[in-house]
């Protein structure tokens, strides 16, 4: 598990932890079953507090990312292929939402938005 904090960020540091976790869950980086680092270990790695981990971990509970198993350690929920879907969706339309109000700000059209999305998965 890969996780990178950034001081410039407005995120906050477990939110920034939770959702390269997240991300790394929903992209397949990180299978269902995959053991995640405990709360201290993964405190010390990022050298943060175990409170600040403490806190990411419970979002990732809370929304069903991951499952804490008493004396056994923290685990990658199994996601439903739906919801999962769902997520990625969620995600996706996020980013296009933000990229359409830049958009607003910025005078560009409707039309010209949806020619450099064509534009650009012809690329891919």
């Amino acid at each position: 598990m890969r996780i990178i904090l950034s001081n410039s960020s407005g995120d906050p540091i477990y939110q920034q932890i939770s959702s390269q976790v997240k991300k790394q869950i929903i992209s397949g980086d990180l299978e269902a079953g995959e053991a995640l680092p405990s709360i201290r270990s993964l405190a010390k790695e990022l050298q943060v507090s175990v409170i600040t981990t403490k806190n990411a971990y419970e979002v990732l509970e809370k929304e069903g990312f991951i499952n804490t198993v008493a004396g056994r350690g923290t685990f990658v929920a199994s996601q439903n292929r739906e919801l999962l879907k769902e997520k990625k969706l969620k995600i996706v339309e996020e980013k296009l939402a933000e990229a359409v109000e830049q958009a607003n700000l910025l005078g560009i059209s409707t039309e010209e938005i949806i020619e450099m999305i064509r534009i650009l998965t012809m690329e891919e």
